[in-house]
């Protein structure tokens, strides 16, 4: 017995759920799927709702397109699509030299009892003998 597959009446060319029907429209809105993100990072690539958009900059596309720009993907550039706004982000972060770990100051260590100090104010308490 052969079945026939019939073909679903679909106007609105909404994505597919896991019945193989259309899902409904309210659920369609509810998840934000009629937003469109573009990023130009990605050379201009689509992502629909909000979710989709948000998770591609982990994706490798992204990555890679920023490490085309010599950019590094940190936290700083999250939300950031267009081209010259990441390179003028970039040279603004290097000029304030945001993010760069200084080893006097950024460094920490530990006392015996737990106390945590940057490594400059550690190796004067010891000097002085109350460590």
């Amino acid at each position: 017995e052969e079945e026939e597959e019939e073909e679903i009446y679909n106007p609105l060319k909404l994505p597919m759920g896991w019945d193989g029907k259309p899902i409904p429209y309210w659920l369609y809105k509810l998840h934000g799927l009629n937003l469109e993100f573009t990023c130009e990072i990605c050379g201009n690539y689509s992502y629909w709702g909000r979710r989709a958009y948000e998770r591609h900059f982990k994706e490798f596309r992204h990555q890679h397109g920023m490490r085309c720009l010599g950019i590094p993907n940190t936290k700083a550039f999250a939300e950031v699509t267009t081209i010259a706004d990441a390179l003028a982000l970039q040279k603004a972060l290097d000029a304030r030299k945001v993010g760069q770990w200084k080893r006097e100051t950024d460094e920490e260590c530990e006392d015996a009892d737990g106390n945590v100090y940057n490594k400059k104010t550690y190796e004067d308490l010891r000097r002085q003998g109350l460590i």
